[in-house]
């Protein structure tokens, strides 16, 4: 006998509540423990004799091999083909701009705190948006523009404190830019191909291995790294972490924009980002200037707004499928 209407409404309302949680969980966990991870490795000395670890580019060569891995292994167990969909220097060019994204994000952790990067990562709208009229012919309303500007105002603000420098907040720039394009360009490519998401990881990660492999060698940095990790099991364990939960957290991230949405995901995003200034600033004793409170509000209540506004003008009963068409919320039989 057939379920009534009703009941399998709330069954099915039932199921989305869990897989939110399951993806909300997912996220916060990984990205947060990276995030306090990704400061401890770079700014807190290790040993004895209170050495830094300085090889950025290694961490990115770790963290993508292990994702390279992973991902191919899934493309197998689930008999898919490994064959590239696009032309394989359009992967690289997503990788080498994935890598200088990277590069730019933990060489800026030496000269400004983690509470700082983490705002100022809030204000990528502005570069995403310049780069997807650029590159994607889009458009925007003003509305778009208006919260974009007040996000980017956490940069002015939040970098008044004492935890910044020039060059870090150089390098912060430099990773907006970078990252601006990486995410439009991967998503023409997703537009342009029949692409599945775990085939753009497997073939991107694979160029960025290669990539920060050869960047390793020329800096003549890999044996020192090598030798830096051998010397300090804490590191190796930190590393290994790291690499774990960036490779996790991408699987997530892919979970829940195919079963929620960007918006959704955004959202997710931006109460992990807040989370994780507050353990940082608890962990590591970060202090927050007058100035650096403002910016975080005026950030925060910018996306948050932008969030409610949207959800508003979306129509409770439909729901957004993978490829961005609305449809209506069917229960599973």
């Amino acid at each position: 006998m057939a379920e009534p209407p009703s009941q399998s409404m709330q069954t099915w309302k039932e199921k989305k509540l869990f897989k939110l949680f399951f993806a909300v969980a997912g996220i916060m966990s990984t990205l947060v423990i990276y995030g306090v991870l990704q400061e401890k490795i770079m700014r807190v000395p290790y040993g004895p004799n209170k050495e830094y670890f300085k090889y950025s580019l290694f961490l990115v060569f770790c963290n993508r091999i292990t994702t390279s891995a992973v991902s191919a292994g899934v493309l197998l167990t689930g008999k898919k083909a490994l064959e590239p969909v696009a032309p394989i220097y359009k992967y690289c060019v997503v990788s080498v701009s994935n890598i200088l994204t990277t590069t730019c994000q933990y060489e800026a952790l030496k000269y400004v705190s983690f509470p700082m990067q983490t705002l100022a990562k809030c204000a990528k709208m502005i570069p995403v948006m310049i780069w997807g009229t650029a590159i994607m012919q889009k458009t925007y309303s003003g509305r778009d523009y208006l919260f974009a500007f007040l996000t980017t105002g956490d940069m002015s603000l939040y970098s008044q404190g004492r935890d910044s420098t020039v060059w870090g907040v150089s390098l912060m720039l430099g990773y907006l830019g970078f990252d601006g394009f990486t995410s439009t360009f991967q998503d023409k490519l997703f537009r342009g191909y029949d692409m599945e998401i775990h085939n753009q990881i497997f073939y991107t990660t694979l160029c960025s291995c290669m990539l920060s492999f050869v960047g390793l060698i020329l800096q003549g940095n890999l044996l020192m790294a090598i030798d830096f990790v051998s010397r300090h099991n804490d590191c190796f364990i930190d590393i290994t972490i790291l690499s774990t939960v960036a490779t996790i957290s991408q699987f997530f991230i892919s979970y829940t924009i195919r079963n929620f949405g960007a918006l959704t995901f955004a959202t997710i995003m931006t109460t992990r980002q807040l989370v994780s200034i507050l353990l940082s600033c608890i962990w590591f004793a970060h202090p927050l200037s007058p100035e650096q409170v403002i910016g975080a509000a005026i950030v925060f209540g910018s996306i948050y707004s932008k969030s409610f506004l949207k959800s508003k003008q979306s129509s409770p009963n439909t729901e957004r499928t993978e490829n961005g068409a609305a449809s209506p919320p069917r229960p599973n039989p």
